[in-house]
């Protein structure tokens, strides 16, 4: 009998522990640095399949754009494929848009994941991650299946080794724009590429230790789109000085606006408190302590 359904499929958010601009292409696109680390904060997406051809999404929380990433990504995987077949599909939306935390693009991957199993497609994660890249450089990354370091516009992915964290996430009520963000008069786009282990041709094959990924953290790792955020948004930094008067530490994720502070070493045997901690929160802000995930819960759906 073939699949018919599936639910309560994960979307899982990201952090970025620093993120460098390192140039920029001669079609605009900015080349990076950054390790992306997945967390417990997820969006819920449920998918059932139609005979019809059409493709319908169902909005259970807050409404979503018209044409969101999610249904470009099942246009283009049914474009791609030939496929007669269709699907609803339902979002419970949790991770807030416009905040830096990629949930965008982690649903345009599970809907890819998903689709390419109900569909039976049996496409492999690297043809997947083809379409992914034109929805958006995040998209690769949520389909690698795991904690990775990114080059390029994001694209080049390599495995990272990163123990389960807890971090403190803050997201003022003010959602930034990207584009804006990355055309900025204040981006610096200069910052030095750095060797990530060995010389640059072993670079570029071995995996990175949590060693390395947390002395750049600690020391002088930076998220270059931080400035052009507070500039265009000061809560930003308002939302900075929070959690480093708690937290001894904070820092931009993405393009914004939510910031994060590393609060220690998730404990395995204990559940996170998602509220504890976020009483004194300004009105309409949101907070929410979470744990970083060793893999993507769907890391195995394509191969």
């Amino acid at each position: 009998m073939s699949l018919r359904a599936l639910y309560d499929l994960p979307a899982p958010a990201k952090l970025n522990l620093f993120l460098h601009i390192v140039g920029r292409r001669p079609d605009g696109y900015h080349l990076l640095q950054s390790p992306f680390v997945l967390i417990d904060w997820a969006d819920t997406l449920h998918f059932e399949k139609r005979s019809d051809g059409r493709l319908r999404r169902h909005d259970l929380g807050p409404a979503l754009p018209d044409d969101d990433l999610c249904l470009r990504a099942a246009r283009a995987l049914q474009s791609a494929s030939g496929s007669t077949a269709g699907a609803d599909i339902s979002i419970h939306k949790h991770v807030p848009w416009g905040a830096g935390l990629g949930g965008g693009s982690s649903d345009a991957a599970t809907t890819l994941l998903a689709l390419n199993r109900l569909w039976a497609l049996r496409w492999p994660r690297e043809r997947l991650a083809e379409i992914g890249l034109r929805l958006g450089a995040d998209v690769p990354f949520f389909l690698f299946g795991q904690n990775a370091f990114a080059e390029g516009i994001g694209e080049r992915l390599r495995p990272m080794h990163w123990p389960e964290q807890r971090y403190a996430v803050v997201k003022p009520p003010t959602a930034l724009p990207t584009g804006e963000i990355f055309g900025h008069r204040a981006l610096r786009r200069d910052t030095d590429p750095v060797i990530v282990a060995g010389s640059p041709e072993e670079a570029g094959h071995s995996d990175v230790s949590a060693a390395w990924v947390q002395r750049f953290f600690c020391g002088f790792g930076r998220n270059d789109l931080q400035p052009p955020a507070e500039d265009r948004c000061p809560e930003v930094a308002q939302a900075a000085r929070w959690l480093e008067a708690r937290h001894g530490n904070s820092r931009m994720t993405g393009s914004g606006s939510a910031v994060f502070s590393r609060v220690g070493a998730a404990e395995p045997s204990r559940a996170t408190d998602a509220a504890a901690g976020f009483d004194d929160l300004p009105p309409h802000w949101v907070g929410r302590m979470c744990r970083s995930l060793v893999s993507h819960p769907l890391g195995a759906w394509a191969g």
